[in-house]
């Protein structure tokens, strides 16, 4: 691994003094939180070093309040490798004391992650990775999926695009378990609505930047729209090079079914303007999140933070709810008795609002339907969205029944 990006993060000066006696005979060795992410590939703008900083702020707003406990950030890119990230994984847990591993946004890694901590009792928190089969095939009493899934985002939009006339649908689709698990989701959710899929095309991942083949078969297809099963750079090149093809002006509709706020800000207004998106999170719908953005962009350049960033700074404060309310050693002896703990609280902070952990380890909580403001509706850097309507928590994920999570069957 002589290329894999390591850091080590010392939060807040330095590790805090052990003030609280109580704490301070308890915990021998800092907590310490692995981010393991990707710094410069297709999933950099919406996780990288964005997801760092939102681990970061967690840490150091915690610790202000709690400043006898200890935590340290260590943080490596997985170069979108999965063994290299199970491999980065493994050193972390046998030999480098972490105790929680977050971000991983390659889901083929998240699933091997996830049966790494089961086996060595560690705990993993995934907000990058978006299958849904996290939480339903490979669920585990180790690890939670937050943020968001495939099966959470393309539902509000793909049910909202075929309300709209939008009944047939051609799919371009990353090439491995992620860009699978989006499209098969999606296609249950659009022959759910009535309408047809005529057909996709699977392009590699990852490396594809030149999408005009699969735009092809997409616009041969005659399909009323295309929906792009796939993430990050992928997404917006997909969508710079529709505009480029026509496809928009020929009349065909398009459909990012994991299009993120740095994915509109890569495209920009002209070209993505109008293309409905869901969200869980979005920097400018409260007092709480603006609070949030604004401190995040003082260290991002500027850039808002996104809905991973923000997933980043929610996990990690209520896994250290749950670490300051079991105790540092307890948690650190067992990750799956701080997971236990995690889903035994609500979560709740001023980003997702309240929420629950579900028995499978699904985080849930209100999900969002936007539209993407014009050039002339856009108010100020980063006002991005319209918000069409709210999805209930209730409703935004996919029922725990039909995950078909093994440890959650087992005890009905």
């Amino acid at each position: 691994m002589t290329h894999t990006l390591r850091r080590r993060h010392v939060l807040a000066g330095g590790l805090a003094a052990l003030t609280a006696p109580s704490i301070a005979r308890g915990q021998t060795k800092p907590v310490r939180i692995g981010v393991l992410t990707d710094m410069t590939g297709a999933y950099a703008a919406n996780t990288g070093r964005g997801s760092i900083t939102g681990a970061q702020m967690a840490i150091e707003d915690f610790m202000r309040q709690h400043p006898q406990l200890k935590v340290e950030l260590v943080s490596a890119d997985l170069q979108l490798k999965p063994d290299v990230a199970v491999q980065i994984a493994a050193t972390w847990y046998d030999s480098e004391g972490v105790d929680l591993i977050t971000d991983v946004p390659l889901s083929s890694a998240a699933f091997a992650i996830g049966d790494m901590a089961k086996a060595k009792d560690k705990a993993a928190i995934f907000t990058g990775g978006a299958s849904a089969a996290i939480t339903g095939e490979h669920c585990g009493p180790n690890h939670l999926h937050w943020v968001y899934d495939t099966w959470s985002m393309p539902h509000g939009v793909v049910d909202a695009t075929v309300k709209e006339g939008g009944g047939t649908w051609f799919f371009i689709t990353a090439d491995y378990a992620f860009g699978h698990a989006l499209e098969k989701d999606a296609t249950g959710f659009v022959e759910g609505a009535g309408g047809r899929v005529l057909g996709h095309a699977r392009a590699p991942f990852p490396g594809t930047t030149d999408f005009s083949s699969y735009l092809v078969q997409a616009k041969a297809s005659g399909a009323k729209v295309i929906g792009f099963a796939n993430g990050g750079d992928d997404t917006v090149n997909c969508i710079k090079q529709s505009a480029e093809f026509g496809i928009q002006k020929g009349g065909q509709k398009i459909a990012g079914l994991l299009f993120l706020i740095h994915d509109v800000h890569g495209v920009g207004l002209n070209a993505a303007q109008g293309v409905l998106l869901t969200e869980p999170f979005y920097w400018n719908m409260n007092d709480g999140t603006r609070d949030f953005g604004r401190r995040f962009a003082k260290r991002m350049g500027g850039s808002m933070p996104g809905s991973v960033h923000a997933g980043q700074y929610s996990a990690v404060t209520h896994y250290l709810k749950a670490v300051l309310k079991m105790g540092p050693q307890h948690a650190q002896a067992s990750g799956r008795a701080a997971i236990d703990q995690m889903k035994a609280l609500p979560t709740q902070d001023p980003l997702f609002g309240h929420g629950s952990i579900r028995p499978d380890g699904r985080v849930i909580h209100d999900m969002y339907l936007f539209e993407v403001k014009s050039p002339a509706e856009s108010r100020e850097a980063w006002d991005y969205y319209r918000l069409k309507r709210t999805v209930p928590a209730s409703q935004a994920f996919r029922p725990m029944d039909q995950g078909g999570c093994r440890m959650v069957m087992e005890k009905t």
